[in-house]
């Protein structure tokens, strides 16, 4: 694919799909980190004279109009970052939009209302699709934690233009993520989050690439299951067991090593904290659930990552949003800032844990995607990718 360095801009009418699908609270911006990610890209294309179009969905609308999901306090923010006025258009499409567009002189910039306010954008509509590139001449894509969405945004507009590329921070995805596929050894791979079912694949592409697997959180759960052990009232998707099983016996017949929590911290909810207590994995008593891995499992963890030389992470190691029940992420986090390898944080909750764990800028990539760079690593074609491919 070509890169935006590649791309004439100068003079050009430029869709840049960005992922702004940032936090709101009591109407203001809560997280500004996906905002600030996007900075060099915006930077660089007004530099080479773009006429700057920039898209992006927030929130979950379900194809309406809705005031507290619009992207007008994005605006007042990255106005704030770039230090000059961000103009924002009351929708994404429309004569009006369309006029202003036309307005538009080099080195001008437009944000875009959210494009989830159609239904066009999740159904890929193809008349929304050419609405939204009327008159554009060039598509940059910035967006990858969308990569893996095939919206109209995504996988209609580039189709429409006469280039199309990747932004900077869409190329810094590809890059970081490919040493993933092809890692400097031994590499860990380190899973948790609440459920199995959305991670099935790359927990298997995992376990096939990964020299050591590192299991926590939820996730756990299946697998303790899976050896026979009682889990009490811990989350459990039961028909996800046979799974947790497999993937137990490949690693076995591979040869690989995964690594289970040997202790857990319990409560009879994430609000009994006052209560909570370390049992060991066979010991979870029924009427309790599994919230934390233990004092114990970190320092295994710990000695089990010592010599790793890359270093890939996607979910938390219990509720850790909630102490005590955060201990065990928190370490986790640590244990990839302090290491000397390659670390790679993929998206979701643990870029949230890195953040409040003060590490973020010391683990080599943070991924903006929690399930694009899943599906990347398993193999899975974005189509956001495709999209942008000569």
């Amino acid at each position: 694919m070509k890169l935006l360095d590649d791309l004439d801009l100068k003079g050009k009418t430029v869709f840049l799909r960005v992922d702004f699908n940032v936090p709101l609270k009591d109407g203001a911006v809560a997280d500004d980190m996906r905002i600030v990610q996007t900075l060099p890209t915006i930077r660089r294309a007004l530099e080479k004279g773009a006429r700057l179009v920039i898209a992006s969905h927030l929130g979950k609308p379900r194809g309406r109009r809705d005031e507290t999901l619009s992207l007008r306090p994005v605006a007042l923010v990255l106005a704030e970052k770039l230090g000059r006025p961000v103009p924002f258009a009351s929708d994404c499409v429309g004569d009006e939009v369309h006029a202003e567009i036309g307005r538009m002189k080099d080195g001008d910039l437009l944000l875009l209302e959210n494009l989830r306010f159609h239904t066009g954008e999740e159904k890929n509509d193809p008349a929304f699709a050419a609405a939204l590139a009327s008159g554009i001449d060039v598509y940059i894509d910035d967006a990858f934690g969308a990569a893996h969405r095939p919206h109209a945004s995504i996988v209609g507009v580039p189709a429409h233009a006469r280039q199309r590329g990747a932004g900077l921070l869409m190329d810094a995805e590809l890059r970081n993520l490919s040493k993933i596929l092809e890692p400097e050894r031994p590499f860990a791979a380190i899973l948790g989050g609440a459920k199995i079912s959305t991670k099935i694949e790359p927990l298997e592409a995992l376990a096939e690439i990964a020299d050591l697997l590192l299991v926590g959180g939820g996730m756990a759960n299946h697998f303790v299951a899976a050896l026979g052990l009682p889990v009490g009232k811990s989350l459990l998707e039961e028909d996800r067991v046979p799974t947790a099983r497999e993937i137990l016996n490949l690693c076995r017949d591979e040869g690989k090593n995964l690594a289970l929590p040997s202790d857990f911290v319990v409560a009879k909810d994430a609000s009994d904290g006052a209560h909570a207590k370390v049992v060991s994995i066979q010991g979870i008593p029924p009427d309790l659930m599994a919230l934390d891995i233990g004092p114990k499992t970190i320092e295994q963890f710990g000695r089990l990552l010592a010599d790793a030389k890359t270093i890939f992470w996607n979910g938390p190691m219990g509720v850790f949003e909630k102490p005590p029940f955060d201990k065990g992420t928190m370490a986790v986090a640590h244990l990839l800032a302090d290491s000397k390898a390659t670390t790679v944080v993929g998206g979701g909750e643990s870029v949230q844990a890195v953040r409040r764990a003060g590490v973020y800028d010391r683990i080599t990539h943070v991924s903006t995607g929690g399930g694009a760079s899943l599906e990347f690593l398993s193999g899975e074609a974005l189509p956001g990718v495709t999209a942008l491919e000569r």
